[in-house]
């Protein structure tokens, strides 16, 4: 099986939207369209698909890697809904979306995101990534799911039948809002670190306190940016105005501590017992007096736990997708342009079978005019429901209409899921 590969998306606005039913340009109207949406009989079984299937309970579960899928029979489309969501559900919690106004592709015209095979390759191009990647991690950690993912996790509760979510986002807030409702995060997440040589996880916020160590001038310059505020916004020109020295390409300008100086640890399993390398030689793991990773070694080599772009999606991660279009009866996308191919073809994938499709997006989506081209006139949002509004503002209002017309929960309360249960994995090793 061919293994897409996550490539950089265009960058640019797309045309705005054509709102589906034209009554769902108000608030109250974009509600009915949705509780049409949620409420459209599901579909009858679903032909036999190209791909090999698999159970999914496996594989919507964080951090499994199992083996490849087996055949299987294909199953009948159950009632129920499947959440597709994206950036923009996250930009109530802090964090800035790509496409959007105050997205980072707006803001930043020179922003490029470092390729796999560059991650890889290059020993400098690792020390300029994590040092990025070290200023921005207070950011994320401390950011909290925000009403449109508990909004997720209600829908749930009170019949609109949502019983899987995928995600594009790699911050954990879905498994955070609802554990409860499996979700399978598309492009990974950034709560873990995987090694490239042994493929262990090790919790992300314990490497963060690791490269502190190994840089205390970052660690200073990090701690006068918080209290400046200069990490609260993605603009240049507003972080300089703060006191955020940027070069023109948006890199921090810290004279004394250079991206050159930064420095990183390596995998401290592959440093215990050094693994074989693909040839059947076998890896060099060397760190420094201090245990920040040497340019001498062969691996060893610790990578954010999300797809890169230029990296192949895994092919279990791939199937699960396909499988929970192939089984849901309706899908609702979630503030996403579906500008990455990988989101764009599960969606079109659900198109080619028949299956509803509502998206709730502020702004253009790719392609979407060859989802609602086909729907007929006069339909009041049972067939498609297209919807320019935030996820923010219209999810809690939609659910707490649900509530009233559905006042029990329709699945158990559960508490939150404990998060970083393995936290002390990382710190047995250093």
């Amino acid at each position: 099986m061919k293994k897409p590969l996550l490539r950089i998306p265009y960058t640019d606005k797309l045309a705005p939207p054509t709102v589906i039913p034209a009554t769902a340009t108000t608030l109250a109207g974009a509600i009915a369209a949705l509780q049409a949406f949620l409420g459209s009989p599901p579909l009858p079984p679903a032909p036999a698909s190209s791909s090999h299937s698999h159970s999914h309970s496996s594989l919507l579960r964080p951090g499994r890697h199992p083996a490849a899928p087996a055949p299987a029979p294909p199953a009948a489309a159950s009632d129920s809904t499947l959440v597709l969501s994206g950036a923009g559900l996250s930009v109530a919690s802090g964090l800035a979306d790509y496409r959007g106004d105050n997205g980072t592709y707006r803001l930043n015209k020179t922003y490029r995101p470092i390729y796999y095979h560059e991650f890889l390759a290059s020993h400098e191009a690792r020390k300029r990534y994590w040092a990025r990647s070290f200023l921005g991690w207070t950011t994320l950690h401390k950011a909290q799911p925000n009403a449109g993912h508990y909004a997720v996790r209600d829908l749930a509760r009170y019949g609109a039948k949502v019983t899987r979510v995928i995600t594009q986002n790699v911050d954990s807030f879905h498994p955070r809002a609802h554990p409860e409702i499996p979700t399978l995060e598309l492009h990974g997440y950034l709560r873990n670190l995987l090694c490239t040589s042994c493929h262990r996880e090790f919790p992300r916020h314990v490497f963060q306190d690791e490269l502190a160590r190994l840089n205390p001038a970052w660690a200073a310059f990090l701690s006068e940016a918080i209290a400046s505020g200069a990490l609260d916004t993605e603009n240049p020109d507003e972080r300089r105005a703060r006191g955020m020295r940027t070069n023109p390409d948006g890199d921090v300008d810290l004279p004394d501590a250079p991206y050159t100086t930064f420095r990183y640890p390596a995998c401290q399993q592959c440093l215990a017992h050094p693994p074989l390398a693909a040839d059947g030689s076998q890896h060099t793991v060397e760190v420094d007096s201090d245990g920040a990773w040497k340019g001498t070694s062969s691996g060893g080599i610790l990578k954010p736990a999300v797809i890169m772009f230029g990296e192949s999606i895994p092919a279990h991660v791939k199937v699960a997708a396909e499988e929970a279009v192939d089984e849901t009866s309706r899908v609702l996308v979630l503030a996403t342009s579906l500008a990455t191919y990988s989101a764009w073809r599960l969606v079109k994938r659900a198109k080619d079978r028949g299956v509803p499709i509502a998206i709730v997006n502020m702004g253009g989506v790719r392609g979407e005019e060859s989802f609602f081209a086909d729907l007929p006139d006069g339909q009041t949002g049972a067939k498609g429901v297209r919807i320019d509004m935030s996820t923010e503002q219209l999810l809690p209002e939609l659910v707490k209409s649900l509530r009233r017309s559905s006042p029990e929960p329709q699945i158990p309360h559960k508490p939150l899921a404990q998060e970083n249960a393995e936290a002390g994995v990382f710190k047995d090793f250093l």
